[in-house]
């Protein structure tokens, strides 16, 4: 489980983070939704200590966040960053394989490898795999980072807006790959996303927030409802159901 105290994110003066405490299930699939300027990817952020906390607390698997030594953490936890793009000329095979650094500390083994081939192929990688980065469109790469994480293999993923730079189509298949690491293999991932429909499609817990805050948190039949989505959003949310799926109409 991911657990965090009364978190508090603060910037000089200004506060983006209001003392959140919120409890993500483990071997779930949970997305993080809120209109921008929620504090989603700062709670992410702070919970893989991509920055640091004010104050408050958090937990990953009942390991103090703030304590843990870096290496221990990164055996539990991987991250997959917003702003995920590198300067460095890597293949994607190259790229993939720094996901194997906290457990191979520079030194690849065969069974490094066998992580690197496996996470290429889980995302259909493998015929760009000795492609430079730059010689890759936006949704290859986006899916080069993502095997990065995966490559690392650790119980909690998380991952700020993985849908970037990905067609409709490649959308739905990370989706459903995501989906996979937690029914197949038992991952608890969780993810920042600007699309409700996918949170309410392939999510287990939806944690909905606002200015900084937690508004709401439960099950996508909890959250994804007309009244719930229009107070969090500000706008006229009509959710209806399709194909057993809830389904949220925002355009009029």
């Amino acid at each position: 489980m991911i657990e965090t105290c009364e978190l508090v994110k603060r910037h000089g003066q200004n506060t983006v983070l209001h003392g959140v405490s919120v409890q993500i299930p483990q071997g779930q699939f949970s997305a993080i939704i809120g209109p921008n300027g929620a504090g989603k990817s700062t709670l992410l952020s702070l919970v893989s200590r991509l920055m640091p906390m004010s104050s408050g607390s958090a937990r990953v698997q009942q390991l103090d966040v703030a304590t843990t030594a870096s290496d221990a953490l990164s055996r539990v936890m991987a991250i997959l960053r917003q702003d995920n793009q590198s300067t460095l000329r890597l293949t994607v095979r190259d790229l993939v394989g720094f996901g194997r650094y906290p457990h191979s500390k520079g030194r690849m083994t065969p069974t490094d490898m066998q992580h690197v081939d496996d996470a290429l192929k889980y995302l259909q990688l493998e015929p760009l795999a000795d492609r430079f980065l730059d010689e890759l469109s936006g949704g290859q790469r986006q899916r080069a980072y993502i095997a990065m994480v995966l490559c690392q293999d650790t119980p909690y993923v998380l991952l700020d807006e993985p849908l970037n730079n990905l067609d409709m189509a490649h959308a739905v298949t990370m989706m459903k790959l995501l989906r996979r690491l937690v029914e197949d293999k038992g991952k608890t991932v969780v993810v920042v996303l600007h699309d409700i429909n996918f949170a309410s499609c392939y999510a287990d817990h939806i944690i909905a927030m606002k200015d900084g805050r937690i508004a709401y948190a439960g099950s996508p039949g909890q959250v994804v409802r007309d009244e719930v989505l229009g107070t969090l959003f500000g706008i006229d949310v009509s959710v209806h159901e399709i194909r057993g799926q809830r389904i949220c109409h925002y355009f009029a």
